[in-house]
């Protein structure tokens, strides 16, 4: 990735980057220390390992849609296989859809194991980029049919140029020409500025359908809403770790402990 990438502590929005991108940890409470230490606590090995670092924050997130999309249509479709198969490829829409989530897994699966030895493989990353990049573009199409034609542009098409930005580019722009070094990345950037206007529309809609609840509306209109706000959650906060992997540093990709060098997928 960006070997010269820089965080950028010098902006209000590059302190909030550096911030969000941390590890969390919970040494000011002892009490949240000693249950996480704790192990019935602990997530399963199997479950811990496929959750950590940015791939494991935008699969969760995928996996929670796709369940979450799924759920939806078969409590609206009383036959499961018409269902299933109205909700993959119903429609032009839903086959555009169907590929950018498999194309966004395939993406999270390839920044999963870029960050599997906890060193940043930039040639995994970039692969990642390169495919999530493609999966942005499957997704604006499918937003532009559906009539979502700002989401289409934001989620879209600046979620494309970010991600494709940061596979075409692998080192930022030049310091004090195109984009000053205390600046966070301008690639990265966009992909976080692309969640924005969904997040807006995602937080009106739920605020609407929890006022319709309350006046007596259906209960589970909550539910889409809500859920889609986690998984942007989720994205968002594999977006700001990918600020983290980008800063100089060792690269797994072309240094390997020793003994490692005949390992190989």
């Amino acid at each position: 990735m960006r070997e010269t990438s820089n965080v950028g502590s010098g902006t209000v929005f590059g302190r909030l980057v550096q911030a969000a991108s941390r590890p969390v940890v919970f040494q000011d409470d002892p009490a949240i220390a000693r249950r996480a230490a704790s192990p019935r606590w602990r997530l399963p090995p199997a479950i811990a390992e496929r959750v950590r670092g940015p791939g494991g924050y935008y699969n969760l997130g995928n996996a929670l849609g796709l369940v979450m999309g799924i759920a939806v249509q078969m409590a609206s479709v009383p036959e499961a296989a018409t269902g299933l198969r109205d909700y993959f490829l119903g429609s032009p829409s839903a086959f555009a859809m169907t590929a950018a989530t498999a194309i966004f897994i395939a993406s999270g699966e390839a920044y999963h194991r870029g960050a599997r030895d906890g060193r940043p493989d930039r040639r995994l990353y970039r692969i990642a980029d390169l495919l999530s990049g493609v999966g942005a573009l499957a997704l604006g199409c499918a937003l532009l049919m559906l009539g979502h034609p700002l989401l289409a542009w934001s989620s879209g098409l600046l979620g494309a140029a970010g991600k494709l930005g940061s596979a075409a580019f692998p080192t930022s722009p030049a310091p004090g020409r195109l984009w000053p070094s205390t600046w966070p990345d301008p690639f990265r950037s966009a992909v976080v500025v692309s969640r924005v206007p969904a997040l807006i529309a995602l937080g009106v809609e739920f605020w609407a359908t929890v006022g319709a609840a309350r006046a007596g509306g259906p209960l589970p209109a909550v539910v889409t809403p809500a859920t889609l706000l986690i998984c942007y959650a989720l994205w968002t906060r594999a977006d700001l770790m990918l600020f983290e992997s980008d800063r100089p540093g060792p690269d797994a990709s072309t240094a390997k402990p020793a003994g490692a060098a005949a390992i190989s997928e």
